[in-house]
């Protein structure tokens, strides 16, 4: 196992000049620098809105909170309302999402070995999208809060075993192949999910319409620890088995020689990503092409080695979305733009970029 990483390194030693040479040596530094951004990120995102807030408000307003006492009060209870309440936990759950996403792309496509694998081309944003929506228009909140993560991970999870099922039917189980039965399972998930608004109540699929193109915008504290729970055990996981993604890379032949037992990997992979986006979704609708960048970005400035891939791919995904959020609360304010409607088009030119470099390559 030892050797992986050096085999997966020598893949992109031609990327490896000058500052990225530093940067592969220096992967700490680089790890601390992303996480000072991403601080001052959502700070900036929670003083940016319709009702610009002083930075040193928002601290104190955290402050205050973290320990009453500590600060004067000197702005308006509006204004903390507005810090604590409402921006703050937006900007938490957009960093939660935005890691757990671009964990999940990174991984599927290390399973898959395919470069355009991330959640919504295989179809689990779909299924948790369809879960979500069962619950919206037609169940209700038959478990209180934790309802909408469970229905999410379940439809994702189903969507999961519909794919891998439907490759095995079709006796086309290769990584490759996977990722088509994956495109073809998630048109059929979003024509039930479509079916399932057109049957809800029509005042109430207005509401799913907007939660299905993205947003944060009804993040509150009591539900931040279904996303974060997830993205603690499941990203801790995936981070944990960066090796074993090593060498998924190199083929399923090499990995059983390294003693990996491939597809039941894949299949647990493939779990733990369900459970990631399922919990997203749940929360944030469905944003799609931050898990198809974000692994991208990071391979070309660090390289192929997923013991950095991952974690890196976390934290530039967290800031992202959190950029994201604050550019779709000031186009056209006092209106939230739907969140993934920036991650679309932004997404969409990028893939559009990918698809002509690798032509350029092959």
């Amino acid at each position: 196992m030892g050797v992986l990483p050096k085999r997966n390194d020598m893949s992109h030693h031609h990327l490896v000049h000058g500052p990225r040479h530093w940067l592969l040596h220096h992967v700490p530094l680089l790890v601390a620098a992303l996480a000072l951004i991403l601080v001052a990120t959502m700070a900036l995102g929670v003083s940016v809105g319709a009702v610009g807030i002083e930075p040193h408000v928002v601290w104190g307003v955290i402050a205050s909170h973290l320990a009453p006492g500590s600060v004067e009060v000197t702005w308006s209870p509006g204004r903390d309302n507005i810090v604590w309440e409402v921006r703050l936990p937006r900007v938490i759950l957009g960093a939660i999402v935005g890691a757990s996403l671009a964990l999940v792309g990174a991984a599927l496509q290390s399973v898959t070995r395919n470069p355009l694998s991330d959640p919504h081309l295989l179809g689990i944003s779909s299924g948790a999208a369809l879960g979500a929506i069962i619950v919206l228009l037609h169940v209700g909140m038959i478990f209180g809060l934790a309802t909408l993560p469970i229905f999410a991970f379940v439809g994702a999870l189903l969507t999961t075993f519909i794919v891998v099922g439907a490759a095995t039917l079709t006796r086309s189980t290769g990584a490759s192949r996977l990722v088509l039965a994956g495109v073809a399972v998630s048109f059929v998930i979003t024509s039930a999910g479509s079916l399932g608004i057109f049957l809800g109540d029509p005042r109430a699929a207005h509401t799913v319409l907007f939660w299905m193109l993205g947003g944060l915008g009804l993040a509150q504290w009591s539900q931040l620890v279904f996303p974060l729970g997830a993205l603690a055990i499941c990203g801790a996981w995936l981070i944990g088995r960066a090796r074993f993604l090593n060498a998924m890379t190199l083929g399923d032949e090499s990995a059983t020689a390294l003693g990996i037992p491939a597809g039941r990997f894949r299949l647990a992979v493939f779990v733990a990503c369900a459970i990631l986006t399922g919990a997203a979704v749940a929360f944030s609708g469905v944003i799609s092409f931050v898990g198809l960048m974000i692994p991208h970005i990071v391979r070309m400035v660090v390289g192929g080695d997923y013991r950095r891939v991952l974690p890196l791919s976390a934290l530039v995904g967290a800031i992202f979305l959190v950029a994201a959020d604050m550019l779709a609360r000031v186009i056209i304010p006092p209106q939230d733009l739907p969140i993934g409607i920036i991650t679309g088009l932004v997404g969409g030119i990028f893939f559009l970029g990918l698809l002509r470099r690798n032509a350029s390559m092959g």
